[in-house]
């Protein structure tokens, strides 16, 4: 009886961060986990899972498996090359270590993507083209400049942090006018901040960076138009999804993180977003200009995440235990884009089965390189084996018309080193 009492407290005293993380691996590892019981499920979350399965499969299986492929193509030469081994990815993801935050930010990033494209394609009955900085006068098209397209893209992101500060529809009404009276009033100082530039709120950052401060505006008069990228829409649903409530301590440091990089993932995509623009006129002529806001290759979002994967800083918990801050004092508070880690990860030299590492041994590296792929790197300077190859490849290619490429097949020798 003794030996049961010690068990349960020990059970009980537990810290919940480590069934939090296995949640949220289980999730990553297997999609299909996230709504499997749906009965413990409240909210937003719950209603997806019980009514939009079509998102729920856009949303889960096609955005997280495209973060993870394409994490694998970017650490495809270095130690970690982010195997998506079953085994090996769960020991990782219970780590907050740089790795287990660039996973997190990239599945971040492939949900909002996945979520985003398949409504510009129309697979999503729940949402379309984002249509909002479209503008018609009386069934004619308005025009617009870089400057009023600015104001316009201003407007909109105002609105939408007025609708994030309303209070939820089972409030009191007299709260419900408090917080609507308040917010009303912040929108009202700040766009008098922005058009006089003085008396600034406490804690207002100048020159706060915004979505549309890298994308190029033509000069000239153009229109809104085309079909947009619904990125909102895709935000949204990501992080009502990667970002749902797990059983958590208030001082839970690994979900804080987990935060933090998925939010830094969907930021870079929202960031990257670019101005496509097609001319109209007879003869080619550029007479009327239609530009539409559009997502960026999936790639070059993954290799932003990859430097910043590099650049991350590594944090521990306030005092407070609702925050986070540099685990060096000397070093700079991280922003909402960068990533950040808690843990040291393992030098992947080895295999560990208890950190999830599977060792260099049998990789293939460059003796030509200064990478990470570097023979003496990833071998850890453990030598490494050279042997000639034989491998076919397509030559002699010959186009005929219309429409077909014929190929001769050759062999080639190549030289492949192997680290011992």
């Amino acid at each position: 009886m003794r030996l049961l009492m010690v068990i349960a407290i020990l059970i009980f005293a537990m810290p919940m961060t480590g069934f939090g993380w296995a949640e949220g691996t289980n999730i990553l590892l297997d999609p299909n986990l996230m709504c499997k019981k749906t009965r413990r499920l409240r909210g937003k979350l719950a209603e997806i899972c019980r009514h939009d399965s079509a998102l729920l499969k856009e949303i889960i299986i096609n955005g997280i498996n495209l973060g993870f492929r394409e994490c694998e193509f970017q650490f495809r030469n270095r130690r970690w090359n982010c195997s998506v081994l079953r085994k090996s990815m769960r020991k990782i993801l219970m780590r907050d270590s740089r790795e287990t935050g660039f996973v997190n930010a990239i599945t971040a990033a492939g949900v909002t993507y996945a979520v985003t494209k398949a409504c510009t394609m129309g697979q999503l009955v729940e949402c379309s083209c984002d249509k909002t900085h479209v503008r018609r006068n009386g069934g004619q098209p308005q025009m617009v400049t870089a400057a009023t397209a600015q104001a316009a893209l201003e407007r909109q992101q105002q609105a939408e942090m007025l609708r994030q500060q309303l209070p939820p529809l089972d409030q009191h009404p007299s709260q419900r006018m408090g917080r609507l009276s308040n917010a009303s009033t912040m929108t009202d100082i700040s766009a008098v901040e922005h058009r006089g530039g003085r008396n600034r709120k406490p804690g207002w950052r100048r020159g706060r960076r915004k979505f549309w401060d890298n994308i190029k505006f033509p000069e000239g008069q153009w229109e809104w138009g085309g079909c947009s990228d619904n990125v909102k829409f895709g935000l949204r649903h990501s992080r009502v999804f990667l970002d749902a409530k797990q059983r958590q301590r208030r001082s839970d440091l690994g979900t804080l993180v987990k935060f933090h990089n998925n939010n830094a993932g969907r930021l870079a995509i929202r960031d990257a977003m670019r101005l496509e623009c097609k001319c109209h006129g007879l003869s080619g002529s550029c007479t009327v200009k239609t530009c539409w806001l559009k997502m960026p290759p999936f790639r070059e979002v993954a290799e932003r995440l990859r430097d910043r994967y590099d650049s991350a800083r590594k944090v521990t918990l306030r005092n407070d235990g609702n925050s986070f801050m540099p685990d060096n004092p000397h070093t700079r508070p991280a922003n909402k884009y960068q990533l950040v880690f808690a843990d040291e990860s393992p030098d992947f030299c080895t295999p560990n089965s208890k950190t999830g590492a599977l060792g260099t041994q049998g990789r293939e590296c460059n003796v030509t390189s200064s990478g990470p792929d570097r023979c003496d790197r990833m071998c850890c300077n453990r030598g490494h084996t050279r042997r000639i190859v034989e491998e076919q490849t397509n030559c002699k290619c010959v186009f005929k018309w219309c429409c077909e490429v014929t190929c001769e097949k050759c062999l080639e020798h190549r030289a492949v080193n192997t680290c011992l």
